[in-house]
């Protein structure tokens, strides 16, 4: 029993050590992260995790202990999760907005804040590997639609070797499996600037999705544009377009109003 609960208290940054020790002996991890937008007002981040079956069986409570953790962090955020087996999840979180999807992304991805938020520090957490991630979401509004620029970095130079104690492990590129993928209704466009050239990835296409391989040991920048309806824009438009139409029939399938209700002529003696 002693030993039981001292293990669920252990603090996040040497579960994750542990996490990846395991990782590397036992296995691959699959992480696919995707934006799907319906359009400028509503959207979903959702979160692919598969881990293979002989982590588990290696160090199984760790592993469901940082499912857990991931299903708690979806909650706050208002999502939801669905265990599809004790090795697979799928995380659904909702936004209504570009700013809400740009504040629940770099709140459930930054690993920093969630180290921090721990009570209990350790030594081992200078050995974990740091992991920036940002996203960022530009909108401008055309009317009857919305331009979206969205730019991700994510930095995984600290995953090129993991290493522990001076010691070199194994190389992370070969065990960790990592994707982004972005989904719009009309389909977005790959940028790709000079300046960020190095750190570019170029996405594999389908259909209206956009995917990219996530590089480990290598700092990552994607960036894409792509257009939305406004919701507003049209509702305002269709309205405009109502009255229009009930100005029109009115004045001209039916009589003038001004001679309809004219008063009537004085009779003629």
């Amino acid at each position: 029993m002693r030993f039981k609960k001292r293990r669920a208290s252990i603090p996040q940054p040497i579960l994750w050590l542990v996490l990846l020790t395991s990782l590397l002996l036992s296995g691959c991890v699959q992480y696919d992260v995707g934006v799907n937008f319906g359009n400028s007002n509503s959207g979903e981040l959702v979160q692919h995790i598969k881990l293979e079956e002989r982590l588990t069986s290696f160090s199984g409570d760790y592993v469901y202990e940082w499912l857990n953790s991931i299903e708690r962090r979806a909650r706050k955020l208002e999502g939801k999760a669905k265990r599809v087996s004790k090795e697979e999840l799928i995380v659904t979180i909702p936004f209504s907005n570009g700013q809400e999807l740009q504040a629940k992304f770099n709140e459930f991805f930054n690993s920093r804040a969630n180290q921090q938020a721990e009570a209990v520090q350790s030594e081992s957490e200078s050995e974990l590997p740091k992991i920036e991630s940002n996203l960022l979401l530009e909108q401008n509004n055309f009317l009857l639609l919305v331009r979206n620029r969205l730019i991700y970095d994510l930095d995984l130079r600290s995953l090129a070797l993991i290493a522990s104690k001076g010691n070199v492990l194994a190389d992370a590129g070969s065990i960790l499996n990592l994707k982004f993928s972005l989904t719009t209704p009309w389909g977005a466009k790959n940028i790709q600037i000079p300046e960020n050239a190095e750190t570019a990835i170029e996405p594999a296409k389908n259909g209206n999705q956009l995917v990219w391989q996530l590089k480990t040991g290598e700092l990552n920048h994607i960036e894409a544009v792509f257009w939305l309806p406004s919701p507003l824009g049209i509702g305002s438009l269709l309205i405009i377009l109502f009255i229009w139409g009930g100005l029109y029939l009115r004045y001209t399938f039916m009589p003038d109003p001004r001679i309809q209700f004219a008063p009537k002529a004085a009779a003629t003696e």
